[in-house]
């Protein structure tokens, strides 16, 4: 398990670190309560990543956003099931498409598709410490 502590002030460095340790997975499963900072953590991973587009946003109503980006990958793929009511709604969104694309996919709320997750899928958890520095453990 690898831990990371940051700040907002010191967010892009976390990304960077997190970066460092995605070892060539592609599927990310983003733990934490609401206000853990989840969006707010992908969004300056994206920024490390090189996305092209101007807004990083959470895809609560749309579930999924699809960013370009300017890596190794082509797109990033950031999910928000917070909505989902049933497995079938990500199944009917054609969810498996995107987990076996190949291109990195960021999943917040992955508790409410567990079942749906690759095998391979790396668990991050996100928790807010008492100070209001937050700790990615991964």
């Amino acid at each position: 398990m690898f831990n990371i502590q940051y700040s907002i002030s010191n967010i892009a460095d976390a990304a960077r670190k997190f970066i460092e340790k995605m070892d060539g997975h592609t599927v990310f499963a983003f733990y934490g309560g609401m206000g853990a900072g989840k969006t707010t953590f992908i969004k300056a991973l994206c920024q490390e990543l090189g996305v092209t587009d101007d807004v990083v946003a959470s895809p609560t109503f749309a579930i999924v956003n699809e960013y370009a980006v300017n890596c190794q990958f082509k797109k990033i793929y950031h999910f928000d099931f917070y909505r989902i009511k049933r497995l079938e709604e990500a199944q009917d969104m054609g969810f498996d498409d995107y987990l076996y694309s190949g291109q990195l996919c960021f999943i917040e709320w992955p508790e409410l598709i567990e079942p749906l997750l690759p095998e391979d899928a790396v668990r991050v958890e996100i928790k807010e410490q008492p100070d209001g520095t937050r700790t990615i453990s991964l």
